[in-house]
């Protein structure tokens, strides 16, 4: 995950100040030293680090953080604001014109992922902000374009719209038109890139962009690519006026650079990052949730958003209700389940958790081979047995292992970690945890292994 270097380092070199107790301006110079090579290590342009560390700096020698009791947190304090600060400081919003539909021109270098980040945006405004979006094939250059937009659009249940080779610039004017006729209000246009900036692409966009006038321009960027991301947001913006980037494969890079880079570099936000392959994977950036990310401290918000995404009010109220009074079955058991998975990669939501808990669960991954065993074993009893699992003597238990396939003691590893489950929902009813639960079980603490989840090995 991006940054997961950085994090560490910069950690490494808190709890150094932590230790110490008072500060000096020695301490102090030193731990900026740590930090400005952190960033350097991290792809972040020079001169951007030359002006961070120079500003953390000049408020962290003042004397109200040396004389201060807990003068090591207030360093923390001032790094997180300076990062919200280097990264845009709040959230940019897309412009929408006054009279719908808007159009948003998506921009960029050809593999950088415009043409599914197109469809992730697309289901992200009418998922979060009910949009009514169409999809508008403009690059009629690359091989299959057409094809990939078409099917990511109809992964996601997306209209394209497309009039095969033809003019660029006609296919956008009459996409506008289209979209006004069908009541469509946004209009994405995935347009064609080129493994370099040349006068050719950039004339093309600058014809579309005069024909249909965007209220947005977003340049889509490939997080991995580091500095060369900030140069071609750079030449971008100078060639064709962009209103913000869409940073994508921000889960792959691990320095993240570029993120920390761009703004500085061109003063336009990034409006939107890019988390993983699949197309629900895309979120809007916020400065202030990915300082806090990167400092150890966590993104409890965007956590929580994305729980609400996912989870089902109504069967929240039930299982609360069901929990207050310990009635936790085998079936709500395979429906927590059936939802953490789908709020997607376990790692991401790891992330986002703060201190401890995010180290204590790192590596944890769902296992869908052990998810669909959990699945058969449950949907192998009758539903009096999922309501009380202690009615299942030996001879049941034989017919529930022969009904899905499994074993007896495939059948009896669930049980045993169900009752766990049932012994930790019967102490949060009381208001307290049991001993041995450092999180949840199977992933961190001394709960044991959660059916239905694994450790990935880390390589050195």
């Amino acid at each position: 995950m991006a940054f997961e270097g950085l994090s560490e380092k910069l950690n490494s070199v808190f709890k150094n100040l932590r230790g110490k107790g008072r500060l000096t301006e020695e301490d102090i110079r030193l731990a900026m030293r740590e930090v400005r090579l952190a960033l350097l290590e991290a792809d972040v342009s020079y001169k951007v680090v030359k002006d961070f560390v120079a500003a953390v700096s000049e408020k962290a020698i003042g004397q109200d953080v040396l004389e201060s009791l807990t003068p090591a947190q207030q360093v923390v304090k001032i790094v997180n604001d300076e990062l919200t600060a280097l990264m845009g400081g709040a959230n940019a919003r897309i412009t929408y014109a006054s009279q719908p539909p808007s159009v948003v021109m998506l921009v960029g270098l050809q593999g950088a992922g415009k043409t599914t980040n197109a469809a992730k945006l697309a289901g992200l405004l009418r998922a979060q902000q009910g949009k009514r979006p169409l999809l508008v094939a403009c690059d009629v250059y690359r091989p299959a374009a057409i094809t990939q937009l078409q099917v990511v659009g109809g992964q996601l249940d997306l209209p394209v719209f497309e009039m095969g080779q033809g003019d660029p610039v006609k296919i956008a004017q009459e996409s506008v038109r289209y979209a006004k006729d069908h009541g469509n209000d946004v209009v994405l246009l995935d347009t064609a890139g080129r493994l370099h900036i040349d006068e050719t692409l950039m004339d093309e966009l600058k014809r579309v962009k005069a024909a249909v006038r965007p209220s947005e321009i977003l340049l889509v960027v490939d997080a991995m690519t580091g500095q060369d991301a900030v140069n071609a947001a750079t030449a971008f913006d100078s060639a064709l006026g962009i209103d913000g980037v869409v940073l994508t494969k921000l889960d792959g890079d691990a320095r993240g650079g570029a993120a920390l880079s761009i703004r500085a570099a061109t003063g336009k936000p990034i409006k939107f990052v890019g988390t993983g392959e699949k197309l629900d994977m895309i979120e809007p950036f916020h400065p202030d949730r990915m300082a806090s990310r990167i400092l150890g401290m966590g993104d409890v918000l965007s956590l929580i958003e994305k729980a609400e995404q996912h989870f089902d009010e109504e069967q929240a109220k039930k299982l609360e209700e069901k929990i207050r009074k310990n009635r936790f079955t085998l079936t709500d058991y395979y429906e927590q389940l059936v939802q953490l998975k789908s709020m997607g990669d376990l790692n991401q939501l790891v992330s986002m958790m703060p201190g401890q808990l995010g180290k204590q669960l790192a590596g944890a991954e769902i296992d869908p081979k052990t998810m669909a065993h959990t699945e058969a074993i449950i949907l192998s009893m009758t539903p009096e047995e999922r309501e009380n699992p202690k009615l299942l003597g030996a001879s049941r238990k034989k017919r529930v292992a022969a009904g899905c396939g499994l074993e007896v003691v495939d059948v009896n590893r669930l049980l045993k970690q169900f009752e766990m489950m049932q012994e930790l929902t019967k102490q949060m009813s009381r208001g307290k945890l049991p001993k041995g639960f450092g999180g949840i079980p199977g992933m961190g603490g001394g709960g044991g292994r959660m059916h239905g989840f694994g450790r990935k090995k880390r390589l050195k």
